[in-house]
C-alpha cells in the first residue's frame, strides 16, 4: 500500500505544479490577489505531497519490499539500515525523487519566507518555480516511476552497488541537489525579474541567502564526494577530472560569481543584467549536470542511468528551461539598467575580474568536459582530456583570479587611489615572503612556492580586510573587540569564505606537489621501504560481515627503526552484487596523512600500495570552512525583510 501511497502523492503534486505554473503568472499579470495568492497554497501543498511520496519511498527500501522494481534492484534484506535508506537515493529514480522533493520543499521555503516580497514577484516567481518541477515530475512519473510493482516477487534483490554503500555516499547525494536545486530559487526569481523589467536591493537581499545556501550545500557536497573518492576507490587522489565531478564544479564555480555579483546589486544598484545572467546560467549548468548522469552519454561510478531516452527527456527539458530564459533575456534585459557608474580601480572594478575569471574558468571546465563527447558524437572517436589540460588551462586562471580576491576586498567602493593601497600590498607582500621562506623548508619546487604564496596572499587580503572593519590599530584594541561583536554577519562569512579557499590551496598545494607515494609485494611478518617509511605486514585477518567478506592488511608503520602506528587496510568481497572493493587505511595528521591499501595477493605475497600526503586534510577542512562562512552569512540583519510587503496598487482581491 505504500507504494500506491508514494504513486498518488506523485499525480497529485504534478497537478498542483501544473497549477502553480500557470495561475500565479496569470494573476500576476492581471494583478489578481486571488489567484497570486493560490501560488503560496500550491507550493506548500506541492511540498507536502512530496514529502508524502518520498517518506513512502523510503518505507518501501527500509522494509524490503521487493514487490517494487526499485527496491529489487537497488536493495536487499542483508544490507544495514542506512545503506537500505540510501539506497533509496543511490539510484536514477530514487535519486530523481529527491530532486523534485528539495526543488518543492525550496517553492514551500519561498512561500514561507517571502511574504515581505511584492505579490507579483513572489507569484512569478512560485510560478515559475512550478513549471521547472511540473516538468521534472512529469519525467519522473511518465519515465522513471520509482513505486513501479514486479511481478513475480524476487525472495530477495539485488543489492546496491558496493560503491555506494558507505557512509561518505549516503550523504553526498542530498547535500550535492540542495546545492543544484537551490539554485533554482536564483534562477525563479531572474525569470520574475526580467518580466517585471525590475531589480533592485530588496530584490537582492532576498535572492542572496538563497545563493549563499546553495552555495554552501554544494560545497560541502562536492567536499563529500571528494573525500568518497580519496578513500573509497584507492586510488590515493581526491579529484581527477571525471566528468561527473566537472558537473558539479561549473555550477559552484558559476554560483561564486552569483554570489558575488548579488552583494553589488545589494550595495551599489550595479551588475543587475550581468547577475540575472549569471542566476540563468547558474541553474542551467545544474540541469546540465543532472542531464549528463542520467542520458547514457558517458560511463561512471557516479552516473545514475544508460538510458538515452530518459537523457532525451531531460535535455528536452533543459532546453525549454535555458533556451526560454535566455531569450527572455534578450528581449528583456535592455529595460533594466544600472544606475550608478564606477572606476576599473574599485571594489567593484575588482567584482568584474572576479566574475570575469569565473567564468573563464568555468567555461574551460565546460570545454575540457563537453569537446570529447561531442567528437565522440560527431565521428565516434575516443578522446580523453585529463589532467594536463585542466593543469595548463585551469590553474592560472584560477591563480589570477586568488591574486584579485586578495586585493579586490581592500579596495574602496566606485572609485580608489593607488597611493592608498601601497602600505597593505606591502603587508601582502611581507606575507607571501614569510610563506616562500616556510615553503623551502619542505622542498625548491617552484610549483609549490608559487601555491603557497597565492594561499598566503589570500589569507593576508582577507585578514586586512577584516583589520580595517574593525579598526586595528587605530583604535583601542578593546574597542575593536567590541566592534568585532557588532559585525553584520556577512563580513563574517566573507572573511571565513577567503580564509577557507586559501587553507584549501594549501592542501591542493601540498598534495600536488610534495606528495610521495610506492608499492611492494610483501608477505606475513616482511617489511619494506617506502616513501621513507618502514612498512610491515604484521597480519592479515579475516572476517565476516552483514553482508560481506573482509580481508584486511594489519600494517606497522616505522621510521628511523620506530613503528609509530598502525593501519588496518580492507578488501571487501560483496557476495550478492559479486563485486570487490578496497578501503583505504589514513592515519590523518595536520600536516600529513599516511595512506595504505592492500591489493590483490599471490605465491609472493601482498601487493601494498603506501602514500604519504602533506597537507591533504586542508583540502577538506577549507572546504567546511567555506560552507560555513557562507552559512554564517546567510544570519545575517540585512536579509531579513520588512514585516509588511509592499502595497500594490490596482491589485484585486
Amino acid at each position: 500500500m505504500s507504494a500506491e501511497i508514494g504513486q498518488i502523492s506523485l499525480i497529485l503534486a504534478l497537478m498542483i505544479a501544473l497549477a502553480q505554473g500557470v495561475l500565479p503568472l496569470l494573476g500576476a499579470h492581471r494583478l489578481d490577489g486571488r489567484l497570486m495568492a493560490f501560488g503560496d497554497r500550491a507550493a506548500l501543498a506541492q511540498a507536502v505531497f512530496l514529502i508524502a511520496a518520498f517518506v513512502m519511498l523510503c518505507v518501501v527500501f527500509l522494509a524490503s519490499d521487493f514487490s517494487v522494481n526499485l527496491v529489487a534492484k537497488h536493495s536487499h534484506t542483508a544490507k544495514p539500515w542506512l545503506y537500505k535508506l540510501s539506497g533509496t537515493w543511490g539510484n536514477h529514480e530514487g535519486s530523481m525523487l529527491l530532486w523534485v522533493l528539495i526543488l518543492g520543499l525550496f517553492g514551500g521555503a519561498i512561500s514561507l519566507f517571502g511574504s515581505s516580497l511584492p505579490s507579483p514577484l513572489r507569484a512569478r516567481a512560485l510560478g515559475i518555480q512550478g513549471l521547472v518541477g511540473a516538468g521534472f515530475l512529469a519525467f519522473l512519473i511518465f519515465t522513471s516511476n520509482p513505486f513501479e510493482r514486479l511481478s513475480p516477487i524476487p525472495e530477495d534483490g539485488s543489492g546496491l552497488n558496493p560503491l555506494l554503500q558507505d557512509p561518505g555516499l549516503a550523504f553526498h547525494p542530498p547535500f550535492l541537489y540542495l546545492g543544484y536545486v537551490g539554485f533554482s530559487v536564483a534562477f525563479s526569481f531572474a525569470i520574475a525579474a526580467l518580466i517585471e523589467g525590475r531589480v533592485d536591493a530588496l530584490w537582492a537581499r532576498f535572492v542572496r541567502p538563497w545563493v549563499l545556501a546553495a552555495w554552501s550545500f554544494l560545497t560541502l557536497g562536492i567536499a563529500l564526494g571528494s573525500v568518497w573518492a580519496y578513500y573509497e576507490l584507492g586510488w590515493g587522489g581526491w579529484w581527477f577530472w571525471d566528468p561527473v565531478e566537472n558537473v558539479s564544479l561549473m555550477p559552484w564555480l558559476a554560483g561564486t560569481a552569483l554570489l558575488h555579483s548579488t552583494l553589488v546589486v545589494e550595495k551599489r544598484n550595479t551588475f543587475m543584467n550581468w547577475t540575472l545572467l549569471l542566476a540563468i546560467t547558474t541553474f542551467s549548468l545544474s540541469l546540465i549536470g543532472t542531464f549528463i548522469v542520467r542520458s547514457g552519454v558517458l560511463t561512471s561510478v557516479h552516473a545514475f542511468a544508460v538510458d538515452p531516452e530518459r537523457g532525451v527527456f531531460i535535455l528536452g527539458l533543459l532546453g525549454i528551461a535555458t533556451g526560454g530564459a535566455l531569450i527572455l533575456y534578450a528581449v528583456r534585459a535592455g529595460k533594466i539598467a544600472s544606475t550608478t557608474s564606477f572606476d576599473a580601480l574599485s571594489r567593484e572594478g575588482g567584482l568584474v575580474m572576479n566574475n570575469l575569471l569565473l567564468c573563464i574558468a568555468t567555461a574551460t571546465v565546460f570545454i575540457g568536459t563537453f569537446y570529447p563527447l561531442l567528437i565522440d558524437a560527431l565521428t565516434s572517436e575516443k578522446l580523453t582530456v585529463g589532467p594536463p589540460y585542466f593543469n595548463l588551462t585551469f590553474a592560472p586562471i584560477m591563480a589570477g583570479l586568488i591574486v584579485f580576491m586578495a586585493v579586490g576586498p581592500l579596495l574602496k567602493w566606485r572609485t580608489d587611489k593607488p597611493a592608498r593601497l601601497v602600505r597593505p600590498l606591502l603587508y601582502i607582500l611581507g606575507a607571501i615572503v614569510i610563506a616562500v621562506i616556510a615553503t623551502l623548508v619542505l622542498g625548491k619546487a617552484i610549483w609549490g612556492i608559487g601555491g603557497m604564496a597565492l594561499a598566503a596572499a589570500l589569507a593576508a587580503g582577507a585578514c586586512l580586510s577584516m583589520g580595517d572593519k574593525l579598526f586595528l590599530g587605530k583604535r583601542p584594541l578593546g574597542d575593536s573587540l567590541k566592534l568585532a561583536g557588532k559585525l553584520p554577519a556577512s563580513s563574517w562569512g566573507f572573511f571565513l569564505g577567503h580564509i577557507g579557499l586559501a587553507v584549501t590551496v594549501v592542501g591542493i598545494t601540498g598534495m600536488s606537489v610534495w606528495a610521495k607515494e610506492g608499492q611492494a609485494r610483501i608477505d606475513i611478518g616482511q617489511s619494506a621501504e617506502i616513501a621513507g617509511y618502514t612498512l610491515t605486514l604484521a597480519d592479515l585477518e579475516q572476517a565476516q560481515r552483514a553482508n560481506f567478506a573482509v580481508q584486511t592488511a594489519v600494517l606497522d608503520i616505522g621510521k628511523n627503526g620506530r613503528n609509530f602506528t598502525q593501519l588496518r587496510a580492507e578488501r571487501r568481497y560483496y557476495p550478492v552484487e559479486e563485486q570487490m572493493t578496497t578501503e583505504a587505511a589514513l592515519s590523518v595528521g595536520v600536516f600529513r596523512t599516511l595512506y595504505g591499501a592492500l591489493g590483490d595477493g599471490n605465491d609472493d605475497g601482498w601487493l601494498i600500495r603506501y602514500y604519504v600526503h602533506p597537507f591533504v586534510s586542508w583540502i577538506w577542512a577549507g572546504a567546511v570552512i567555506m560552507a560555513l562562512g557562507g552559512f554564517i552569512s546567510m544570519t545575517d540583519r540585512r536579509f531579513r525583510l520588512p514585516g509588511k510587503p509592499r502595497s500594490q496598487k490596482g491589485a484585486k482581491g
